[in-house]
């Protein structure tokens, strides 16, 4: 019994020392366009394609998950780049099309002092976002509003807190918590894709 037991243990930690990250969806397919924080058209799939992706969802007047989001890819961009890790790149897509037009996310992109050498934010009309976010499995639905002294109406969204992992073929490989994550374990994640 005890040779048996020493067997698995023996066999279950050689498998998790070669263990890669399981495909949990292919979005390789995912044929949407959209438009880039410079206003240029682009397919959705097209971007995913070649190399690896750190990609988050996001709002621009989120008072508090994209802002962490948005910086937790950063401090990844930034050690990644650390590292020497060369076939990546980061995609943040914007739920919110009706207020964060391409200008919007590229603003959004500069008073944040984001390296856009290799992010890409994106947005479109609302009824390509929204069907883009449900096949993503993102739910972003307006949640309380408030209107300002000055008659504008103020709004936020109740939404998905994610940030994932997707390979140069465009297959999801990992879903992470977006605000709050180790951005250590993402960077041996992309490292796994590398092999």
């Amino acid at each position: 019994m005890k040779k048996f037991l020493l067997v698995i243990l023996i066999t279950l930690l050689i498998n998790a020392c070669g263990e890669k990250l399981p495909i949990e969806d292919d979005y390789s397919k995912i044929e949407t366009e959209l438009l880039n924080q410079d206003s240029s058209k682009v397919n959705f799939n097209e971007i995913l394609l070649g190399k690896n992706t750190v990609i988050g969802y996001i709002f621009t007047n989120c008072p508090d998950i994209c802002p962490l989001t948005t910086n937790n890819m950063r401090l990844i961009q930034e050690q990644a780049n650390e590292e020497g890790i060369e076939n990546l790149q980061f995609v943040s897509v914007s739920f919110d099309p009706e207020v964060d037009k391409p200008s919007v996310l590229k603003k959004y992109s500069e008073i944040r002092n984001l390296d856009t050498s290799n992010w890409t934010f994106l947005t479109g009309d609302k009824e390509t976002v929204d069907g883009l976010m449900k096949r993503l499995g993102i739910i972003a639905v307006v949640g309380d509003s408030s209107v300002t002294s000055d008659g504008n109406t103020v709004y936020f969204y109740v939404h998905t807190d994610r940030i994932a992992l997707i390979d140069s073929k465009g297959q999801l490989r990992k879903n992470y918590k977006g605000s709050e994550l180790d951005k250590n374990l993402v960077v041996n994640d992309i490292k796994l894709l590398e092999e």
